[in-house]
């Protein structure tokens, strides 16, 4: 998803973009339930303190599919140099919140819904860098596995 970001008008990767990274706190899977709290962590690759002008972090939701698309955020957070935050890009920064009861992650035909952690990094040439990272809210099977049930 961030290469999309990444993206110039000739169609090459834009490699002179800071790299995010962004990781979640102790799991081996990326799967949660209502009601866990999802925490972790976010840091930049080859970017100085003075290039930044806001760093923004959220916990989201999009539809993909049949009809129109939809998108919710769940938690938001923003930091901006111009506000007074100190940014220290060789920290990471840090998020947390308590996932909602719904939307569930759906993998169905005709619509899905995925939930990211997404960080967007301002940069103060006007630039921007964007890293999403997937993961799963609930645990709703995968309707093209599963298996017609006879009524008759």
């Amino acid at each position: 998803m961030s290469l999309i970001d990444k993206i110039i008008p000739s169609g090459r990767v834009d490699s002179s973009l800071p790299g995010i990274i962004i990781t979640l706190d102790g799991r081996g899977s990326r799967l949660y339930h209502p009601g866990e709290t999802l925490a972790g962590s976010y840091w930049f690759d080859s970017v100085g303190g003075d290039d930044i002008q806001a760093v923004e972090c959220s916990i989201l939701w999009h539809t993909e599919g049949k009809g129109s698309e939809d998108m919710g955020v769940h938690a938001f957070w923003r930091h901006a140099a111009d506000a007074g935050d100190w940014i220290d890009p060789r920290r990471p920064g840090r998020f947390r919140t308590v996932l909602p009861q719904s939307p569930l992650s759906y993998p169905g035909i005709l619509i899905k819904i995925y939930w990211s952690v997404r960080v967007r990094l301002f940069l103060s040439d006007g630039r921007e860098a964007v890293e999403d990272l997937a993961f799963r809210l609930g645990n709703l099977p995968d309707v093209r596995t599963l298996k017609p049930v006879d009524l008759s």
